[in-house]
């Protein structure tokens, strides 16, 4: 049974979380200092929670804006990489998170308390929902305030949200410092340093070393080609600069 198959079967469950059952813990989720790095990108093996979680997170962003389109389902489908012949029981799945009664601050405090240990996992999901929320070229003030709500509910503070939608839109002005998440005043070392912590973090071949979910992968590639090419041009740019001097 595909994992497709067996969400469809176990979907009035998975998609009827009570918000008790998944409240966030005091204070709110709480990111450890320090993480095993074994474990930092994956989910546990076999959880199926999560992964509808993720779902229920996704659907509900597609209604966001009032409307869910053909290219956000599409755009579902590959961040979830199904395979053809699932193509259509997972349109099904995302259309029965889509209909349920519940809010997405459910789905995101599941997420939340179950994984608040590993933020690059949580910070993979919400690329994956970036990814969703700009499937029909352009989003809207409603998706936006969605995904910064996620954010805060998986513990991140304004400043990492930041990075991130800088690393999916751009920053102001086509920023690039704001996809790496520094100053532009930065020094050589701290430019170097925050380039390989996030390529370190979010490197597609470590991801599927750990054995990350496929769904992930493709998201992963294109953020870290996000990472390399803002990391090049500010290079670039302070050799002109120096090249200038």
């Amino acid at each position: 049974m595909s994992l497709w198959s067996r969400l469809l079967e176990q979907g009035s469950r998975l998609f009827e979380t009570r918000e008790e059952a998944v409240a966030t813990p005091p204070g709110g989720a709480r990111l450890p200092a320090t993480m095993d790095p074994g474990r930092a990108c994956t989910p546990d093996a076999h959880d199926v929670d999560f992964t509808a979680a993720v779902i229920g997170l996704g659907a509900k962003l597609a209604k966001a804006d009032g409307r869910v389109t053909f290219d956000e389902v599409q755009v579902f489908q590959k961040v979830f990489r199904t395979r053809e012949e699932d193509a259509r029981a997972a349109a099904r799945v995302f259309d029965l998170a889509r209909q349920t009664v519940h809010g997405y601050e459910s789905y995101a405090k599941q997420i939340a308390r179950r994984y608040r240990d590993r933020p690059c996992l949580l910070e993979g999901v919400l690329d994956g929902l970036f990814q969703i929320a700009t499937a029909d070229g352009k989003i809207t003030g409603d998706e936006i305030a969605y995904l910064e709500r996620v954010s805060e509910t998986f513990g991140f503070p304004p400043s990492r949200f930041e990075r991130i939608k800088a690393q999916h839109l751009g920053g102001e002005s086509d920023d690039p410092y704001s996809v790496l998440g520094i100053d532009p005043d930065a020094d050589e070392t701290s430019l170097r340093r925050a380039y390989r912590k996030l390529m370190t973090e979010h490197h597609p071949d470590r991801l599927h070393a750990e054995g990350a979910p496929p769904e992930f992968q493709r998201v992963a590639h294109e953020k870290a080609a996000a990472i390399t090419t803002a990391y090049a041009r500010i290079r670039a740019e302070r050799g002109l600069l120096q090249a200038a001097n």
